[in-house]
This record gives C-alpha cells, sequence and structure tokens, in this order.
C-alpha cells in the first residue's frame, strides 16, 4: 500500500516541478542547508547580511555584480519527522481532506527530498503515552516503512502529545537534528516556549499545521461520539463566530511563539497544497538563517 503513496508523492512533486522549474524542490531543500565546507557549489549575488568573507573577488570583478560563493554542508543532515497522531488526526482539513492523509503527503515529501539528497530521515511520535521511534536510516525502504508504521499507529492511538514527544528529543538525543513537526493549530500551541528555546540549542526546528475543519457551519461528523453533530449547534451563527475568533486567537499566539522561538511554520489545508507549501517552508527557514 505505502508503495503506492511513494508513487502518489513522486508524482506531486514532478508535477509541482513541471508547473514551476524542472528542480524547484530540490533546489529549496538543497538552499537551507548551504554551509562552508570544503565543497564548492555555486556562486549567487550578495545580499545585505552575507558573511564579506564568501565574497568571490574575482569573479565579482568579471561580472560586475558583488557574488558570494555558496558551500554544499558535507556530512548527511539527520531529519527528525515529529508527528501528531491519536483520534484528532482522523478528522478533515479546512478544505475537506484528510488530516492524516495530508500529514502522510507532508512527512512523505519531505522524507522523499531527503532521499534525494542522500539523508537520514528518522520520526518519532507518542502513541497514547508510548513513544514509537523511527531511528536514522536513509533510502525509499526506510521512507515507505515510516509512512506504513504512522498510518497504522495514528488510526489505533487515541491520542498523541507533541510536547512531551519533543521533551524526549531534548532529554535522549544528542546528535544534531533538523526537526520538523507535523501537527495541528491545537497540537503546536501545547508546545512551550521553554521546550522551543531549548531544541533550538543544538537543533534546527521548523512546524507545519494541518488545518482543522469548522466544527460549525456545516454538516459535522463528531469523531468522539461517532455521530453527526446537532444542526442546532453547527448551525449557530454565535457559535461560529466564537469558534472563528478562537481559532484565530490560538494561530496568533501560535505565531507568536514560533518567530520568537526563530522556528518558521506554514500551514497546510489540502494535499495538493503540500509541494508548494513545503517549497514556503524551506525558503523561510533558509532567509531567516541567512539574517
Amino acid at each position: 500500500m505505502m508503495s503506492g503513496y511513494i508513487n502518489k508523492i513522486k508524482a506531486n512533486v514532478s508535477i509541482y516541478a513541471t508547473h514551476k522549474t524542472s528542480s524547484v524542490l530540490d533546489g529549496s531543500y538543497l538552499s537551507v542547508y548551504m554551509g562552508r565546507s570544503l565543497n564548492f557549489e555555486d556562486l549567487r549575488e550578495y545580499v545585505p547580511g552575507d558573511n564579506i568573507k564568501d565574497i568571490d573577488w574575482k569573479a565579482s570583478s568579471r561580472s560586475g555584480n558583488l557574488l558570494i560563493k555558496r558551500y554544499v554542508a558535507e556530512k548527511k543532515h539527520n531529519i527528525m519527522l515529529v508527528m501528531d497522531t491519536g483520534t484528532k488526526m482522523e478528522g478533515d482539513t479546512l478544505k475537506g481532506a484528510s488530516k492524516r492523509e495530508t500529514a502522510l503527503m507532508t512527512a512523505g515529501t519531505l522524507s522523499y527530498l531527503a532521499y534525494k539528497n542522500g539523508d537520514n530521515v528518522g520520526a518519532l511520535y507518542d502513541c497514547d503515552g508510548m513513544m514509537k521511534y523511527h531511528p536514522f536510516k536513509s533510502g525509499l525502504v526506510n521512507v515507505e516503512n515510516i509512512l506504513a508504521a504512522y498510518n497504522a499507529d495514528t488510526m489505533k492511538t487515541k491520542k498523541g502529545n507533541v510536547e512531551r514527544t519533543l521533551e524526549y528529543i531534548i532529554n535522549h538525543f544528542k546528535r544534531k537534528m533538523i526537526i520538523i513537526v507535523i501537527s495541528d493549530l491545537k497540537g503546536i500551541a501545547t508546545i512551550s516556549e521553554t521546550t522551543l528555546k531549548r531544541l533550538r540549542i543544538m537543533h534546527d526546528v521548523m512546524c507545519v499545521e494541518i488545518s482543522d475543519a469548522d466544527v460549525t457551519g456545516g454538516k459535522t461528523f463528531d469523531l468522539d461520539t461517532g455521530l453527526y453533530m446537532p444542526l442546532f449547534i453547527t448551525k449557530n451563527k454565535k457559535l461560529e463566530k466564537m469558534e472563528r475568533e478562537e481559532k484565530e486567537a490560538l494561530r496568533r499566539e501560535n505565531e507568536r511563539k514560533l518567530v520568537h522561538g526563530g522556528v518558521m511554520s506554514v500551514g497546510i489545508d489540502d494535499m495538493e497544497d503540500t509541494a508548494g507549501k513545503i517549497i514556503e517552508l524551506l525558503e523561510k527557514h533558509r532567509y531567516a538563517n541567512n539574517r
């Protein structure tokens, strides 16, 4: 089943790249991890904030523009996917897509890019208080195993805890990682500023928010009861306004907390948006680290 899912991810990446440029996703992924090393990559124009030690004076003189040398880090990166679980991931996004399927597409696309770059991918998530860890490995088989396990575990898990998962990383992992949190609005809200600060001491951290369908405004299925919610609740204009205001306040607080902690984030409403949103996230992260 998951090999078919990998094919879906490949197709999604290929379609997006075809519509933009031939290697837009690969280029965005690689550009995030440029750093000083012996492996020279290419030249680009200087932007304010660049290290003047990286200016190639000879090439700049020839071109008439100030050019910067870019380098690719020599060693492989360790990409840790921190994924939310539980009944809430069986719900829908704002655009009606499955939250679990959207999380799978997000994790799969990031893992596929890491695989193409030769990087290692691992995953960690909480299943009703038990941590499920997939060690760092490279290759598509590893990606398939992570996606298959997450898919199965999420369907049978009642509750996950993102904050507890990140605390587990702080207490049990000593190697430097690139951590990508995949959760929803309330899941990200549970992450404390203290935890973000401790993570950022050693690791790069990014967040993807999978959106939630509104409770009000339409026909809503209650995952807890297994029944559709009464129309006098879902069609209540006062409750609709309260829900909208609550979500907006929570979103503003999440954004403030993440920006203050140096963590870039994006929101995803639909699986079709995944590739573009991942590019947006990687570019945000690259820009923030080059300032």
